[in-house]
């Protein structure tokens, strides 16, 4: 049974910084690349980072990019997402996300909700300004 757990949720000011970290279970770690999302209230789903099996490539969405890091360590079976900068446009729940090694090549499909077999329940994020 897969299970993707997010933490390190929280309410920071803006100009703040946080990292998430998302322990995936049940899976092969190494054999799915991972990816974040964030839904904020009333709007849809939207990619934020994604990261390579290997960790070799990275993807951002434009709103985030010199922001944000993608990490992981495969040894723990676990991705980061390191936020700084944080602005009150940043709040939503984030949602840590594995998609198949060799689904995904590039942006196009990295940045797909649909691309992604696994998801885990969220962590909030809350940017006060």
């Amino acid at each position: 049974q897969v299970q993707l757990v997010e933490s390190g949720g929280g309410l920071v000011q803006a100009g703040g910084s946080l990292r998430l970290s998302c322990a995936a279970s049940g899976v092969t770690f190494n054999t799915y690349a991972m990816g974040w999302f964030r839904q904020a209230p009333g709007k849809e789903r939207e990619f934020v980072a994604a990261i390579s099996w290997g960790g070799s490539f990275t993807y951002y969405a434009d709103s985030v990019k010199g922001r944000f890091t993608i990490s992981r360590d495969n040894t723990k079976n676990t991705v980061y997402l390191q936020m700084g900068s944080l602005k009150p446009e940043d709040t939503a729940v984030y949602y840590c996300a594995a998609v198949p090694r060799g689904r995904c090549s590039d942006y196009g499909c990295y940045s797909v909700w649909t691309s992604y077999d696994y998801w885990g329940q969220g962590t909030q994020v809350t940017v006060s300004s």
